[in-house]
């Protein structure tokens, strides 16, 4: 199968650099839209769909490659491999990011830096660690998506959006859920919210734009405290907004960090 059938992958675009974005779970590219039309003049903007969500092929979907995030972040090294893309600057956000930066540890040599937005190596809380989540409130978050998919994805799409005051946006976000194969969905979730990738941030060395929000459910401030510790390099931004998804939530906010990135 192709990948860019695969992956539902798309080029837009008029600039010479390149942006790649990974989405969070859940999401499909479109997820990025409220951001793309103020980078599109300077950069070729690359979006794709995980296996499993938005218009990607389920038929690709292999339990065994996905039963870890190296199997998605092998999905990027593949997209980038089929555009032959060098130089790639990496936007990913939640458990994207951490699948991008997985894939920088791969290949590090066609990423030239990464842009990740309220990223979390491990969601669970441990006695020298805070997560967030101890494990029983992610084994009964993932027993209920086990029960009913549209329930939950109308129950945790609010708390995940927050901003609770503009409802559209959960709205959206609970389509963007619906839109997935459930199946492969509660797969995903499991995958994603038992990782635990500290281990792998000592071996990540390109350059990283770490963004947050000051209230974030699911991943709190002092997720992004450990890691500006354990990437020394990295630029860690804590927007003043609140919600787990600011490039649709907060997208002036999230782009002028981005760009003054960038600029640097």
């Amino acid at each position: 199968m192709s990948v860019l059938k695969r992956n539902n992958v798309h080029v837009a675009g008029r600039g010479q650099r390149t942006l790649l974005f990974v989405n969070g779970f859940g999401c499909d590219q479109t997820i990025w839209r409220y951001i793309l039309p103020a980078l599109a003049e300077q950069y070729r903007l690359v979006l794709f769909d995980h296996v499993g969500a938005g218009l990607s092929d389920a038929r690709a979907y292999d339990p065994a490659k996905y039963a870890s995030l190296h199997g998605y972040a092998q999905d990027v090294l593949d997209v980038c491999a089929e555009l032959a893309l060098t130089d790639v600057t990496l936007v990913g956000h939640s458990v994207g990011a951490m699948i991008g930066a997985l894939a920088a540890i791969r290949e590090p040599e066609r990423f030239q830096r990464l842009l990740l937005l309220c990223p979390s190596p491990c969601y669970l809380n441990e006695a020298d660690y805070h997560g967030g989540f101890d494990r029983a409130d992610i084994e009964n978050m993932l027993g209920f998506m086990e029960r009913d998919f549209v329930e939950w994805a109308d129950t945790f799409a609010p708390l995940i959006m927050g901003n609770p005051d503009r409802p559209t946006l959960s709205a959206e976000l609970i389509h963007s859920f619906c839109q997935n194969d459930p199946a492969i969905a509660k797969q995903f979730a499991r995958v994603t919210f038992l990782s635990d990738n500290r281990p792998d941030l000592a071996r990540l060395h390109t350059p990283c734009l770490l963004v947050q929000c000051a209230e974030d459910l699911i991943a709190p401030l002092e997720v992004g405290d450990y890691l500006r510790k354990a990437l020394p390099a990295a630029t860690l931004v804590t927007l003043p907004v609140s919600g787990h998804c600011p490039h649709v939530s907060a997208p002036r906010e999230t782009l002028a960090a981005m760009e003054a990135y960038m600029a640097a």
